[in-house]
């Protein structure tokens, strides 16, 4: 396993303890376009300048090159139940009850890479709406070729409100500017995280946690690599993407973010990402 960690000005990977600065020809685009991406970062690890890890650097970035960022929706139980709920007076819910049960999942555009945060950055709020949360997901990084190569912490912001008006109001209630947050660190292994792995998060306003939940992947409802073989059927990512995996935790109806937030989503062995809300 190794971990890819980006900055401003240069990228870090990690090893057993053991840092190195990759050579010239590794970049995230190389390493999402490379045939063998495991053995590609193996490769540039060994290749490296071995550096020590800085410690409370401030300028982390997330991940991303010229990766898309989707999104698969209503994989845990919860999650489809907070849809129904949202979207009844409009009508919709049933059409959340139908996609839980049904073979094609829900597949959706979550960001492009300038949408995207890393962790210590601010996501954002919608100033047209009202319910706001965060989403904590597992991420999956898939290859040029279609293959899960590692994974992430995933925060998709969602505007519940807008999209429980009417479900075609998705793309709105979804994208928008600093909609999504990945972090800290790109984990890089062929081993898929076990059921038994942990997704928490802790909302904190003003030094007191006023949300806070965990669930395990073995509440997923879909295996892994289905999303990621849905989403490349008929579709082609000549840098790879991003496949943030669907939430098991969600806030009760009566929670919204406030713009005094801090958010902090934490997976093993990827980390704690953490943004506060703007």
């Amino acid at each position: 396993m190794i971990r890819l960690h980006a900055f401003d000005q240069s990228l870090l990977l990690e090893r057993d303890g053991l840092a190195v600065k990759p050579p010239p020809s590794f970049s995230i685009d190389a390493l999402f376009s490379a045939d063998d991406p495991v053995t590609f970062a193996s490769a540039a690890f060994d290749g490296g300048t071995p550096e020590t890890k800085p410690a409370g650097r401030r300028n982390i970035v997330p991940v991303i090159g010229h990766q898309e960022v989707w999104a698969a929706g209503v994989t845990y139980l919860r999650s489809k139940s907070a849809r129904v709920a949202e979207s009844r007076d409009a009508g919709g819910g049933t059409f959340y009850d139908r996609v839980y049960e049904a073979d094609r999942p829900e597949l959706f555009f979550k960001a492009t890479p300038h949408r995207v945060v890393g962790s210590g950055a601010g996501v954002r709020i919608r100033a047209d709406s009202r319910w706001n949360v965060p989403e904590p997901e597992l991420t999956l990084a898939v290859s040029a070729r279609g293959k899960i190569f590692g994974y992430t912490i995933g925060n998709d912001m969602s505007s519940r409100d807008i999209e429980g008006e009417n479900p075609l109001y998705l793309p709105q209630a979804k994208v928008y500017d600093r909609c999504a947050a990945l972090g800290p660190c790109l984990v890089i292994t062929n081993e898929l995280p076990a059921p038994s792995t942990g997704i928490g998060i802790e909302i904190i306003r003003e030094g007191a946690t006023v949300f806070s939940g965990e669930t395990t992947l073995a509440s997923l409802k879909r295996p892994l690599p289905s999303l990621a073989d849905w989403l490349f059927r008929d579709n082609s990512f000549p840098h790879g993407c991003y496949l943030m995996t669907g939430t098991g935790i969600v806030p009760p109806d009566s929670f919204t973010l406030h713009r005094v937030d801090e958010i902090r989503i934490t997976i093993h062995p990827v980390g704690t990402l953490v943004n506060p809300v703007l």
